[in-house]
């Protein structure tokens, strides 16, 4: 099998800015940031240390103005062989926080919430959390080869990082079940007809194309891009009359902001908008 390995270059590291991270790897591509995850020896398990620096990369993302789309991808063969139950299971039986508390939890469960984008790239091995964040990002896109499975139940747990909640939603309840229950593989061809991505590619463009979706949300009013994220947000935890209510105080909101003004400008002057975010 030959797996999807990419070599993608990602701009400008943002280590001069942002904290050490040992378990990731984190860069700024225009107004894209990338954050990889970098433990490709051990299949990129992630124990407590990857977890919390994913958390402190996204809230860095989530922070930063000039950031308006963020990818999550993996260096190596595998995306992840999921957590390392051995390091982060007796934290957990202990009753301690997988993330920091006062940062964005990547899952999107408890307390912060990531306000602005993320486009996932998966590709080899994707399991347990992998799916799991996967099931949190906003767009997914897989290489062919990858192979996903959510088996804590072969492991004599179950899934704790919302795959039990996000995945009926969006593949219904049947077809959720038969993966969940039994912790059967499934490829590429099935995620993506369950919903889990959105589009399949050759081994190694999975980055590529992760990086052009996400330069084209970069592309848009960041306010507006917002806005629908929280709308739709909105409508998927309270249902849409809770959504429709809102719509018209976003609405009004964004009318009033520069970009929308320059939107409008340049749809007279027939010429790309260029937005600030203001």
């Amino acid at each position: 099998m030959v797996l999807g390995v990419v070599t993608v270059d990602l701009g400008t590291s943002m280590s001069e800015h942002a904290a050490h991270y040992t378990r990731l790897s984190v860069a700024r591509r225009g107004a894209v940031m990338t954050i990889g995850l970098a433990r490709a020896a051990k299949r990129n398990a992630f124990d407590r240390a990857m977890l919390r620096e994913l958390s402190q990369a996204m809230t860095e993302y989530d922070d930063d103005d000039a950031l308006r789309c963020a990818v999550l991808y993996a260096e190596g063969e595998h995306f992840t062989a999921g957590l390392d139950l051995a390091e982060v299971g007796p934290a957990v039986r202990a009753g301690e926080a997988l993330f920091p508390p006062e940062g964005v939890d990547p899952l999107g469960l408890h307390g912060r919430v990531r306000r602005k984008p993320l486009v996932m790239a998966v590709q080899g091995w994707c399991l347990t959390i992998g799916i799991e964040l996967l099931l949190a990002a906003d767009i997914r896109v897989s290489s062919d080869d990858a192979r996903f499975g959510q088996i804590e139940i072969r492991r004599g747990i179950f899934p704790f990082g919302g795959a039990t909640i996000r995945l009926p939603e969006i593949a219904g309840w049947g077809d959720a079940m038969r993966w969940l229950l039994t912790g059967d593989i499934f490829d590429a061809d099935e995620a993506l007809r369950l919903g889990l991505v959105q589009e399949v590619c050759a081994p190694g463009a999975q980055l590529e194309l992760a990086l052009g979706i996400a330069e084209r949300i970069a592309e848009q009013a960041p306010l507006g891009v917002q806005a629908t994220l929280a709308s739709s947000r909105i409508a998927a935890a309270k249902g849409p009359d809770a959504a429709a209510q809102a719509l018209l105080e976003q609405a009004r909101a964004l009318m009033e902001s520069e970009d929308a003004a320059e939107g409008m400008l340049s749809f007279k002057e027939r010429r790309d908008a260029r937005f600030v975010g203001k």
